[in-house]
């Protein structure tokens, strides 16, 4: 079924980005690889990806952005980085576009928007977010980081947990709680305060995304640096999950078809008992049950694209595109591995790495029992 999502301006972004991915990317061999083996994606990069215009699409012209707050240029990154095979690569692109920037844009005054804006979008700032906590995961509410305020400024407590783009990032949007206040507030720390230290983290897959763990020892924070209100924050995180709920869903989605397209090429190719193994029936039903999934989450997705621009995306219905796709995504993989046979499962091929980098979507962004219980809830049935 042919797409109607797209414009030829996102079409044009989509060619200017692929090439972005083919010469700073893929250009080298190696290149990917080396950064899989870091665990890190290194800053210039990021930088040649803002000098580029994928960063900070959203931002005002005259703080640096292109001005246009439109989420099908964030789609296309996400659906070109799984094409390529580097879906970690792009997690940085979407955690800082998709997951931080529209709460800085939400909350921001015109002060801090002068002050950090301009680097977000030519990428000399990194940004991440950092809500999980130790033994809290998905529970914002027992949240247990304290900013305590003193003279001015606020001293920050605590320890965050697997933060995406933890190590890459200068301001990070962290949650806590007011001692003697009501709800959560969000604070940006930024790189280089007293008392904020980080750690990487291991990970079985998407491993050129960096994820680290954050702490904070009477951190001084100044409450310039105050996003929105005092305990609000809960409420601005309430108007923004959705958002980063379809672009995970989307990435889900652009991983499926590629490792469509890739098994579907294996099997053609591939021989057993003398015959292609696409020949054999039950491959054919296989793979045309997963494209005929894949195709009706796409038209899912696209729907909620349309309705996120127009601003009529609900939290129900983002939760059903992360749920519904994530889980599609950990199917579709585990039965093109098993299309692959042995050699799928190892790890220099790439369903091998579709593999293992999609078991973490069904549980970042709120897992899949979380998006269960909003749906529930909102049938009525709490």
């Amino acid at each position: 079924m042919r797409r109607q999502l797209f414009d030829d301006v996102h079409e044009d972004f989509r060619a200017s980005f692929r090439t972005f991915l083919e010469r700073e990317v893929l250009g080298h061999a190696g290149r990917f690889g080396e950064w899989e083996e870091r665990r890190l994606v290194p800053r210039e990069v990021l930088r040649r990806a803002g000098r580029g215009g994928f960063l900070g699409m959203a931002i005002p012209e005259q703080h640096g952005g292109a001005g246009v707050n439109d989420f099908r240029f964030n789609v296309v990154i996400g659906e070109e980085a799984e094409r390529a095979g580097v879906g970690s690569f792009g997690q940085c692109l979407t955690v800082h576009n998709d997951m931080c920037l529209p709460y800085l844009l939400r909350c921001c005054n015109e002060e801090q928007r002068a002050r950090w804006f301009p680097g977000l979008a030519s990428g000399d700032l990194i940004a991440a977010i950092a809500l999980t906590e130790p033994g809290a995961g998905s529970d914002l509410m027992a949240m247990g980081t304290t900013a305590t305020p003193d003279n001015g400024r606020y001293l920050l407590n605590g320890a965050k947990t697997m933060i995406s783009n933890g190590l890459n990032a200068d301001l990070v949007i962290v949650g806590a709680k007011i001692p003697d206040g009501d709800g959560i507030s969000l604070l940006v720390v930024e790189r280089g305060m007293d008392g904020f230290a980080r750690t990487s983290m291991e990970k079985i897959g998407q491993h050129a995304h960096d994820t680290a763990e954050l702490s904070f020892i009477d951190t001084p924070v100044p409450v310039d640096n105050l996003l929105g209100e005092e305990g609000e924050g809960f409420k601005y995180l309430s108007l923004g999950l959705p958002l980063e709920r379809l672009s995970i869903a989307s990435s889900a989605v652009s991983a499926i078809e590629a490792a469509l397209r890739d098994t579907i090429a294996y099997v053609r190719e591939r021989q057993a008992f003398g015959q292609r193994i696409g020949t054999f029936q039950s491959t054919r039903f296989t793979l045309a049950a997963l494209h005929g999934e894949a195709e009706i989450a796409r038209a899912y997705v696209d729907r909620c694209v349309t309705a996120l621009n127009s601003r009529e995306l609900t939290i129900k219905d983002a939760a059903i595109a992360k749920w519904w796709c994530t889980e599609l995504q950990g199917r579709v993989v585990d039965s093109c591995l098993q299309l692959h046979g042995g050699y799928g499962y190892m790890p220099e091929t790439a369903i091998a790495r579709a593999y293992v980098n999609a078991r973490a979507t069904r549980i970042y962004g709120g897992s899949s029992e979380i998006m269960k219980e909003i749906v529930g809830r909102s049938l009525g049935l709490s």
